[in-house]
């Protein structure tokens, strides 16, 4: 059901001009070619598109972000400010200033990298206000009011907290809140969702759409997530390759989308699970596992209080098929999937047993563990973050080949061979992460992990951040390898059409409990907890 419109007063009248806006790098190259939109009071605009189709950076050539090395044109016009001198950002620094924040908030893709690790969620709301001009005595009160506003439970105890110290849905509720500080008149939200569960999502999104409304702003909504757009964008603009294929009503372009490309990303198609009924061979095996961390400790020593994360989980996993582990954020599904590699904290208290091929690897010595760990490999959620940016891909897909104590000549060959499996070019091995797309780092963390020739791969969250199109291809390699090399997967997400894509079986978590496990197909057409109901209404658009 698409959020009721509560603007309609404010039809026709335009907040935002742009016309004819390009963005070309110095080697000549287009990033973003005419692109013209009117973005109307009270409305929400989309645009859409594959990654590098030039969404975001178009987003941030209107707020002066740009580096000066980028040749832009076109014409900007912002209500009651004028002509926005775009193409000469780097000389009108006062005025960009006074525009970022106070006219147009922007809510940027990845809260964990956009805020300050450092400083507190109350010191970094607290900037927002300043540059807003608040008076000093009011800046308590009026950050309550914001956590208050984007719905975050206890927004005192939240005040003296880190980024780190929040799940991924309480960072994303403070960067809006951040944004919504200075009271803008648009709302920039570039990827708000990326990352987020299901139910998270939609929270999201229903909270941006209430406090547009109740704000009377303007929304320019970045996403990747069709489902989302559709449900909660008044107006549509579709780009590839920085050039605009569609555009127009929402309910116009999904109803008859005009163009190839548009009608591919509608109709989105992951292709379906292998179908593998041989389970006599199990390569994981988890009995009664109850991971623990202290929440409270006392004075002289030892623990008062624990949190239980993970309580009593019991499943098994038969070489060659994939696991799929479901749940909203904070059901334990990452700690589950660090206890199977061991690499938890060691603040952690785990009890339980975990059995890889019959080897119970929480009795194994670090130095037995250190030789083990090839058969065990972990593909992390983030590519960008979890390889190293000075690192050119060669050097970061040989590292455990080093540890192995492999020859170079050797170990350049079997680099190569692993990019082949990811379908990636020999000639990659030069480049470094920044010169990849996201798509493409995946592909290289993947590659890293199956140079071991592991037994079970563990993937978290791996196409969250993906576009549509790209998140197809990796399910499609992930498929290819699974048939191919018989590697087992447990994978991790909050996208339960990846998960139908590529797993034989489902565990549902929630609050760090098993409340359903089964045949992938079994519990997508027959789910019996309401839990598991309810997250199936949610893709299906109820």
């Amino acid at each position: 059901m698409k959020p009721i419109d509560s603007t309609i007063n404010n039809a026709n009248v335009s907040v935002l001009s742009v016309q004819n806006l390009q963005i070309v790098m110095p080697n000549q190259a287009v990033l973003v070619e005419d692109l013209s939109f009117e973005l109307q009071k009270g409305k929400t605009l989309a645009i859409v598109g594959e990654s590098g189709s030039g969404k975001s950076i178009s987003s941030l050539a209107l707020l002066g972000l740009l580096p000066t090395s980028l040749n832009i044109s076109g014409q900007v016009q912002l209500t009651e400010v004028g002509a926005l001198p775009i193409n000469d950002a780097d000389n009108n620094d006062k005025l960009f200033k006074s525009i970022r924040g106070r006219r147009i908030g922007m809510i940027f893709q990845e809260p964990m990298t956009a805020l300050n690790p450092l400083h507190t969620v109350g010191k970094q709301i607290t900037e927002s206000l300043k540059l807003a001009g608040i008076p000093k005595a009011n800046w308590h009160k009026q950050t309550l009011n914001l956590l208050n506003d984007v719905q975050i439970n206890n927004p005192n105890d939240k005040l003296s907290r880190f980024p780190h110290e929040l799940s991924g849905g309480q960072r994303q509720r403070v960067m809006i809140a951040m944004a919504l500080a200075q009271n803008p008149d648009i709302l920039i939200a570039d990827e708000p969702t990326t990352a987020l569960d299901v139910t998270l999502q939609h929270e999201v999104l229903a909270l941006l759409n209430r406090l547009k409304a109740e704000r009377d702003m303007a929304m320019v909504l970045i996403s990747h997530d069709l489902n989302l757009v559709r449900r909660y964008s008044d107006d549509v603009i579709v780009m590839r390759q920085g050039v605009i294929v569609e555009s127009g009503a929402t309910q116009d372009i999904f109803a008859n989308p005009k163009a190839d490309y548009t009608r591919a990303l509608i109709n989105q198609n992951f292709g379906n699970a292998l179908t593998i009924t041989d389970d006599s061979n199990s390569v994981l095996t988890v009995e009664n596992l109850t991971i623990r961390y202290p929440i409270e400790k006392r004075f002289f020593g030892g623990v008062k209080l624990w949190f239980e994360a993970v309580k009593d989980l019991t499943f098994h996993l038969p070489q060659g098929q994939a696991l799929g582990i479901v749940g909203e954020s904070g059901s334990g599904k990452t700690t589950t999937a660090l206890a199977l590699c061991r690499l938890l904290s060691n603040q952690a208290k785990i009890d339980g047993q975990i059995c890889i091929h019959n080897q119970d690897i929480m009795a194994l010595s670090k130095s037995e563990l250190r030789k083990f760990r090839s058969q065990i490999q972990m593909v992390f959620q983030d590519p960008f973050a979890s390889i190293n940016p000075r690192m050119t891909v060669l050097q970061i897909i040989e590292e455990g080949l080093i540890a192995q104590g492999i020859d170079k000549a050797a170990r350049q060959l079997k680099v190569i061979d692993s990019l082949q499996t990811v379908q990636l070019p020999a000639d990659f091995i030069h480049r470094y992460p920044h010169e990849l797309s996201g798509g493409q780092r995946q592909r290289v963390a993947l590659a890293r992990a199956l140079i071991m020739k592991p037994k079970l791969i563990i993937l978290d969250e791996p196409t969250s951040a993906l576009d549509s199109s790209t998140q197809v291809t990796v399910v499609k390699l992930l498929r290819d390898i699974q048939q191919h090399f018989g590697i087992s997967f447990v994978m991790i997400s909050h996208d339960l059409n990846v998960v139908r894509a590529l797993c034989q079986s489902i565990l549902v978590l929630k609050d760090g409990v098993c409340v359903e496990v089964g045949r992938a197909e079994t519990v997508f057409n027959h789910p019996k907890h309401e839990y598991t109901q309810a997250l199936l209404q949610q893709i299906n658009g109820a």
